[in-house]
């Protein structure tokens, strides 16, 4: 029983390692070195056209990442079932538009080299720059699935009501430590909810600030009004900082998921410590960063380079 387990262990490490090895920081720097330069230009142009557009690409990145292979950019057709209308997606990720000029604009500069899944990788990192964010190695190579999964969206991807245990379990199935959940999850300090994702938190949780859940009841009718957005951070909602954690300590989280990371359990310290230490934070979430982009990417001559983000070739 101990061999298997070290076995498992053995070949779980190599692949990790495979994986790592076949993704590179200067993987484009002789097929098409301007790439990273295009990419960051247009996320520029796009967040200075609206602020909420970079956490938008931040979070399509997240969730495509539980796969990073571009198929959360498919669309729907009469033969083919994408990701867009899983529950976690449906009404919720935009951004698309945005990446189709991205990826015009790469394929200007080199036809058919540069993926889907590495440029939302790229955009990512690029979003949180231009909010005032850290930066981080963004590593390449990753290539594009001519497959989606529905199902595994709708099982995979953590939801807005899910409890602390349910959370830590969600990422740990991944690969990804409480330290990476808890610090990936202050991305939650840019961007918007819908009012129906967070009603009825602010209507029937205890663990929520008065004053807060009254002025969001504002905006947040408890019946109607589905789609009338809130911002995530209370405070600083177009700046990339640590407010995100100072909010969960005041009760002051907007989602139910957000607010469980500090509710009495076991996360509670890091949050508090990341309210005092925005530099730990920021660390924190780029190592986070980089590890989720490790996961389960297609390399080598796995997959394709889509021509088009929104269909395969």
């Amino acid at each position: 029983m101990a061999f298997c387990s070290l076995v498992s262990l053995f070949l779980l490490l190599l692949f990790t390692a495979m994986v790592s090895a076949q993704l590179s920081s200067t993987f484009y720097d002789t097929s098409c070195p301007n790439a990273l330069s295009t990419i960051q230009s247009a996320v520029k142009d796009a967040v200075a056209k609206e602020s909420r557009m970079g956490a938008s690409l931040l979070r399509l990145h997240f969730h495509d990442c539980f796969g990073c292979d571009g198929s959360v950019l498919l669309d729907d057709t009469a033969n083919f079932t994408g990701e867009k209308t899983a529950f976690p997606n449906k009404n919720s990720l935009r951004g698309f538009d945005v990446i189709d000029s991205i990826k015009s604009q790469v394929e200007a500069v080199c036809t058919q080299i540069v993926s889907c899944a590495d440029i939302l990788a790229v955009a990512a990192r690029d979003s949180v720059v231009a909010l005032g964010g850290p930066s981080w190695t963004v590593k390449l190579g990753r290539r594009d699935s001519t497959t989606a999964s529905l199902s595994t969206a709708n099982s995979d991807l953590p939801g807005p009501n899910l409890d602390l245990s349910a959370l830590i379990t969600a990422f740990s199935n991944k690969g990804l430590s409480t330290t990476d959940f808890i610090a990936l999850s202050g991305a939650h300090t840019i961007g918007q909810a819908r009012c129906v994702v967070f009603r009825n938190r602010i209507y029937n949780e205890t663990n929520i600030d008065s004053s807060y859940a009254t002025s969001l009841q504002a905006n947040c009718p408890s019946v109607g009004g589905d789609d009338n957005f809130s911002d995530l951070d209370v405070q600083t909602p177009t700046t990339f900082d640590n407010n995100y954690y100072v909010n969960l300590v005041n009760n002051k989280g907007l989602l139910h998921s957000d607010q469980q990371l500090f509710n009495g359990g076991s996360t509670d310290s890091q949050v508090k410590s990341y309210t005092t230490n925005s530099d730990q934070f920021s660390t924190d979430f780029a190592a986070a960063m980089i590890n989720m982009g490790d996961l389960n990417p297609l390399t080598g001559t796995q997959g394709e380079i889509r021509i088009s983000c929104r269909k395969i070739n």
